[in-house]
């Protein structure tokens, strides 16, 4: 596996996990069955788990920009310095950007979102 497709999985495995600590809170503030349910009315999320909600939908929709960059990379056999180094940025900028949305750190959110762009813009290039 190149090491591409190992960040990816690494990109994919943290996206899958974001969900956990916003659900647990929406256990805790709503009770079981209205965190499954569908009440009319719920009880709002802590304001942390708002954001960490809106920081894994941000993680989901870059990840399938990340993906089929890293899957084209792959299928036409491109991998150097640049695209790999692309890919271990763009974890640690999303694992960041993650952290940083959740805690409410706005200028730090938007840097590391930004970070994690260029990145995506570095797997591009070589593509076109």
């Amino acid at each position: 596996m190149t090491n591409e497709l190992t960040s990816l999985v690494w990109v994919a495995a943290l996206t899958a996990v974001m969900w956990v600590p916003y659900i647990l809170n929406a256990i805790m503030r709503r009770g079981l069955l209205d965190a499954v349910g569908y009440p009319a009315n719920p009880a709002p999320l802590a304001a942390w788990a708002e954001r960490l909600k809106k920081a894994h939908y941000n993680a989901v929709e870059n990840l399938v920009v990340f993906a089929a960059l890293v899957l084209v990379l792959n299928a036409v056999q491109i991998s150097n310095a640049t695209t790999v180094m692309a890919c271990q940025v763009y974890f640690w900028a999303r694992l960041v950007h993650v952290l940083v949305y959740t805690l409410g750190l706005p200028w730090l959110r938007t840097l590391s979102f930004a970070v994690a762009w260029a990145c995506l813009v570095a797997l591009i290039l070589p593509l076109l």
